[in-house]
């Protein structure tokens, strides 16, 4: 039987095939930290978002914590692929502001059609019919597929750093729920009948400032090879927005780990129960 079968720290195996993919232990593990704290922020946000629906915060935030952890493992372990999965802030933000506030369903119930949705991703990842549609697309439109995601990915960065703002008119914006969109007050979720109007940010804001200082360390760190240069980048910003009021340390949506585990079984297998299917 392969040893690299049976486990995949055995010291004559290569579970991972680390010699192939020309890496090493050091360098999957300066990558491993770097896409943790890189996306280590859904720990707190997705909780925030889906909690406005009415779902306890804690619950959410330990099950963000327990879906990450199994994604990756299975990943990893199973798959043998470097990904890292965790809920996606498109999918929260649907959720909560489009299906709970929009189309008005609990969030019981908008948690059945996300495990009916799930079932239909396993029965079309199990049989030919995924790799039908994909090989259905084509190859053109597959690469500008993943070219749009990056862009996407980029944008929501620069969005999230403040170097992007849009002029929104309160008159021509309805908010999900019904009412008036504040202009001085950007919330996600918000539809429109109108184009929003771009405006200049002020470079003068310690966020912008820090942002700016961020992309310029990381660009120059790579164009120079150091190891860790994300890494590094993020762990220095995030110490020099501690002086400026940037960086947040603690916060009023904290909870203890036990008032998280009581809230649990609130929300465990809710989809099932009779407010949901």
């Amino acid at each position: 039987m392969d040893e690299r079968a049976i486990s995949p720290i055995h010291p004559k195996g290569d579970f991972f095939n680390l010699k192939g993919n020309h890496t090493t232990v050091g360098t999957e593990a300066i990558a491993g930290i770097t896409t943790f704290f890189a996306m280590a922020y859904i720990i707190m946000v997705n909780p925030s978002v889906l909690s406005q629906t009415g779902m306890p915060w804690g619950a959410v935030f330990l099950a963000t914590i327990i879906a990450s952890v199994v994604g990756t493992l299975i990943m990893g372990l199973f798959a043998n692929v470097p990904y890292a999965q965790a809920p996606g802030m498109g999918l929260n933000a649907f959720f909560t502001y489009t299906v709970c506030f929009g189309l008005h369903f609990t969030w019981q119930e908008a948690l059945a059609m996300v495990f009916i949705c799930g079932l239909v991703n396993i029965i079309v990842t199990v049989t030919k019919l995924r790799r039908l549609i994909i090989t259905s697309i084509p190859q053109s439109l597959r690469y500008a597929i993943s070219g749009g995601i990056g862009i996407f990915i980029a944008y929501i960065g620069i969005k999230n750093a403040g170097l992007i703002q849009f002029a929104v008119d309160a008159g021509n914006y309805t908010s999900t729920d019904g009412k008036n969109a504040i202009a001085d007050i950007t919330k996600i979720g918000i539809t429109a009948n109108a184009g929003a109007v771009p405006e200049l940010i002020k470079f003068n804001t310690p966020a912008v400032l820090l942002a700016l200082v961020g992309i310029v360390l990381t660009f120059i760190l790579l164009v120079r090879k150091v190891p860790g240069a994300i890494l590094i980048s993020i762990a220095a910003i995030t110490v020099l927005g501690i002086p400026f009021g940037v960086t947040q340390i603690g916060g009023s949506n904290t909870i203890s780990f036990g008032s998280a585990v009581s809230q649990l079984p609130s929300t465990f297998c809710a989809a099932f129960g009779p407010d949901g299917v």
